[in-house]
């Protein structure tokens, strides 16, 4: 396990301070912004939709798909109908945004949404001490596979219609390809940096004059809170002041798609029920969220409002196993327990966990053992709460941690058990775990400072757990 987090009074930190989170932003299915993603939590909105037309052609879709080209799910969390970026508000030029991976655009606009909502504390801070540390996966794009494309794929369709027509001329197979190269859309060299992935964090940094580190890192599903880990390591140490940290995803390309369908993992009935003993397997999500994370004690001494406080962050790896895609529940109580012991707080006074809840049989029994392993069983205190907003948006693979991270704080500074959807018939595990799914809001009553922990498992058996407070000053009970 990870001692708990020690800080050197030379850098100016206070021994045994926490991180407070003082802003939020994002888009996620259903959700322009973190403050409609909390209410749709909280109205219990399904934000789950069949694919939007021109996300890709119809024709892929077999119920009784068997072959790597054609799946049998059609339905996920999508943003097409909220997400929107105006290049011009931040100095890029429509042309080039039009070539640019849609997540670093709206990564950029999140990060600005998330610096307005902590009161744009970064234009009193030193530049060189604000980082940007965001999840991103290696998920192919939009803009990089058209990029294939162009450069791959058409001189593959030269190559076959070699191989097939002999007699076809050079001219004509010339045309046919640039045909194929045209209804791509226009080359345009000057795009071609928007399809780097780094870019997602560095384009924020070049925007607001940022001077300390931004990267991206790619842990999978658990990326986003692998970020606030980082950020939280970099904030306690002195090293950074401010730090914006969260994911992005979206990258719905057919590749993402054609995997989790030869894998079974999608739902073969279109519905996706963390916890429910109807769970058959997830439906693919997107978003980006990002949080404006500072020292506790420098958003106490500025009048920040805080929506929660991060106590502790723990990371483990499941190890050997039979399978990269089995998850180990030693592995995943490895990353929740170093989380818990780095708080110094006792994790039977948790109220609440948003669990990574995949809604995969696999995926939930292992949490669930998880769960009981660490918080006790049902005969070992009040029973907490238990959801997944992966219920309401699907899971939105490296953005999945920021969106139930934005979530808890939420709760937290609402004093507010979210609910969880399709949860009518639970996991009979459940009942063995001190936890009870919530299926509408209800107030959180506490005889006790609320705490809550937040999971994220990602594949290859990478685990993250947060654990939160409520903010300094706010009332119990």
């Amino acid at each position: 396990m990870n001692p708990p987090h020690a800080t050197s009074p030379a850098r100016g930190v206070p021994a045994g301070d926490a991180v407070a989170i003082v802003g939020v932003a994002g888009v996620f299915p259903g959700a322009a912004t973190a403050a409609d993603l909390w209410r749709n939590v909280v109205a219990g909105v399904d934000a789950i939709t069949e694919v939007p037309a021109g996300r890709w052609d119809p024709s892929f879709f077999d119920p009784d798909a068997k072959s790597a080209d054609r799946f049998y799910c059609r339905r996920g969390g999508f943003v097409d109908d909220v997400a929107t970026f105006d290049p011009l508000a931040f100095g890029i030029m429509p042309v080039t945004a039009e070539s640019c991976e849609p997540d670093q655009l709206l990564a950029l606009g999140a990060a600005q949404a998330a610096l307005i909502d902590a009161g744009k504390v970064h234009e009193r801070l030193d530049p060189t001490k604000v980082w940007v540390i965001g999840g991103r996966g290696g998920h192919l794009g939009a803009g990089v596979a058209r990029l294939d494309q162009r450069v791959r794929t058409a001189n593959q369709l030269a190559a076959v219609l070699r191989g097939l027509l002999p007699d076809l001329d050079e001219d004509r197979i010339r045309q046919v390809k640039e045909e194929f190269q045209d209804a791509l859309g226009p080359e345009r060299p000057e795009g071609s940096i928007g399809l780097v992935p780094n870019l997602a964090a560095s384009r924020i940094a070049n925007r607001f004059d940022f001077r300390g580190p931004a990267y991206t890192l790619d842990a999978a599903c658990a990326s986003s809170l692998i970020a606030v880990d980082h950020a939280v390591t970099q904030l306690l140490s002195g090293a950074a002041d401010l730090v914006l940290a969260g994911g992005v995803h979206h990258a719905h390309d057919l590749t993402l798609w054609s995997v989790f369908s030869q894998l079974r993992a999608l739902s073969p009935s279109g519905g996706i029920r963390p916890f429910s003993e109807n769970a058959d397997g997830i439906l693919v999500g997107e978003g980006t969220g990002i949080l404006a994370l500072r020292r506790l004690s420098d958003a106490l001494a500025d009048g920040d409002r805080v929506y929660a406080v991060i106590h502790g962050t723990g990371v483990a790896s499941d190890g050997r196993a039979s399978s990269l895609m089995s998850p180990q529940a030693a592995g995943q109580q490895l990353a929740v327990e170093a989380a818990w012991l780095a708080s110094g707080l006792d994790p039977a006074r948790g109220g609440l966990i948003e669990a990574h809840g995949t809604a995969t049989p696999l995926g939930d029994r292992t949490e669930l053992e998880t769960l009981h392993a660490v918080f006790g069983g049902a005969d070992s205190g009040p029973r907490a709460g238990l959801g997944s907003i992966k219920s309401m948006i699907g899971h939105a693979m490296p953005a999945a941690g920021a969106a139930g991270l934005i979530k808890t704080a939420l709760a937290l500074h609402h004093r507010t058990l979210p609910p969880t959807l399709h949860v009518e018939d639970p996991n009979e595990a459940v009942a063995r775990t001190r936890f009870r799914l919530i299926t509408q809001a209800e107030p959180w009553e506490s005889d006790g400072p609320r705490l809550a922990g937040v999971n994220a498992f990602g594949f290859g058996g990478i685990n993250a757990h947060v654990v939160l407070g409520q903010a300094p000053g706010t009332s119990v009970g």
